[in-house]
């Protein structure tokens, strides 16, 4: 009976351990930002203005604004979990080609941009952009992007506004909902700070939203994609399915190259309808 008292401690011990250091190291297994002197000097193939932004509370938000001579629309577009914009800026190049302006930024302690991380500061500084965008653009001109992290930020951003479209890479129904099942005998939804609920703000977006998931994803399982999607009302609504595409590789599939040119050109389409 002693030896199954202790036994009982120590595992206790161990969880409640375990518990503890997830909760504190979470930050450094959501986020993985890597850092830029403040004197960098950005260089891409594409002409564009770097741009930084003042937060409420004093933050200062590093950007990148592609700018076409005569753009299609422009895209607001909310990157990944890892690296900076000398990394997304030169993905996003894919969406440039496509004749369309993009503004793109740094989270909090990813590149040049400054300030202390969470869920409500990702939330107020993706408006702040989104804000920016409007400055310039008519807001029937904006389409919003989310990829990996980005999709819950995207898409908290669309269902506060009315852009002309949302569109989604490797979405999750909740980040909460990866973690319970990364970690299904923690209690994670006790300490994270970052659920990042997408199933409900998914749930206030009134534009056409278009999913993009590759099956062989194991960052994020394509089901919790095909969860969201099926979470909302299917009209207006696309979803497609990458077979064997993982979390980083969907632009090698032409389902997904050819989807985006699909997704884009319903908007040239409704703006020539417009005139």
């Amino acid at each position: 009976m002693v030896k199954l008292k202790k036994a009982v401690l120590f595992l206790l011990t161990a969880y409640l351990l375990i518990s503890t250091m997830l909760y504190f190291l979470q930050e450094k297994l959501i986020f993985l930002p890597s850092t830029l002197p403040s004197d960098y000097t950005y260089s891409f193939t594409q002409p564009f203005e770097e741009i930084f932004l003042t937060a409420d509370d004093g933050a200062v938000l590093n950007g990148i604004h592609f700018k076409q001579e005569q753009p299609e629309g422009v895209i607001v577009y909310y990157h990944g979990n890892a690296g900076d914009l000398t990394r997304w800026g030169n993905i996003a190049l894919f969406l440039v080609e496509k004749n369309y302006d993009v503004i793109i930024m740094d989270y909090r302690t990813y590149g040049k941009s400054t300030g202390k991380l969470s869920e409500e500061a990702l939330f107020s500084d993706g408006q702040l952009f989104y804000e920016y965008a409007l400055k310039h653009y008519k807001e029937s001109g904006i389409t919003l992007y989310g990829r990996s992290l980005g999709t819950g930020i995207a898409t908290w951003v669309a269902s506060q506004n009315s852009p002309f479209r949302l569109i989604l890479e490797t979405p999750y129904y909740s980040l909460l909902d990866l973690g319970k099942n990364r970690f299904p005998y923690l209690p994670v939804q006790w300490f994270l700070k970052y659920p990042l609920k997408t199933y409900e703000y998914i749930s206030e977006v009134n534009c056409p939203i278009a999913f993009f998931h590759g099956t062989e994803d194991r960052v994020v399982p394509y089901n919790s994609g095909l969860r969201l999607f099926n979470s909302v009302s299917v009209d207006k609504n696309t979803f497609f399915t990458i077979k064997g595409g993982q979390h980083n590789n969907l632009n090698e599939f032409e389902v997904y190259r050819t989807g985006v040119q699909e997704i884009l050109s319903s908007y040239q389409s409704n703006k020539s309808e417009d005139k």
